[in-house]
């Protein structure tokens, strides 16, 4: 008995079938709270419809910033640390409770809005004092 074998087929260039293209996706890590980026190689365009036209937005007030506070301390003579606390008594009396910092903003106000002669002169009535921390003489 003879075996006969199959015959072999050529096969030739226009008897191959073009590949098949996919479309193929590649996800990239993302940071946290981030939404994941999924890169496409086929680009698809879409159009999106006009939108009728909206209301105008309201406009939202900015924000003021708040000023940068510094904390600093100072040497004062008791006598004149005193006059802080009546002042304190005097504007509760008035009706105007205030804080030691807003009298001594207020001080500061009512120099810069002195003239120059006006602010010598209360320059000139306060002795100057050593600075520094008061040693601890009882």
């Amino acid at each position: 008995m003879a075996t006969t074998k199959p015959p072999v087929r050529k096969t030739t260039a226009k008897t191959v079938a073009a590949p098949v293209t996919q479309k193929v996706t590649v996800k990239k890590a993302a940071p946290r709270k981030a939404a994941q980026a999924v890169v496409s190689k086929k680009v698809v365009v879409t159009q999106k419809p006009a939108a009728a036209p909206q209301a105008a937005k309201p406009v939202k007030p900015t924000k003021v910033k708040k000023p940068k506070m510094v904390r600093d301390s100072f040497t004062m003579p008791k006598d004149e640390y005193t006059v802080i606390d009546s002042l304190k008594v005097r504007s509760g009396k008035l009706g105007q409770a205030v804080k030691k910092s807003e009298l001594l903003r207020a001080g500061i106000k009512a120099l810069a809005a002195m003239s120059d002669i006006q602010f010598k002169a209360a320059l000139s009535n306060v002795p100057t004092i050593k600075t520094g921390r008061p040693t601890n003489a009882k």
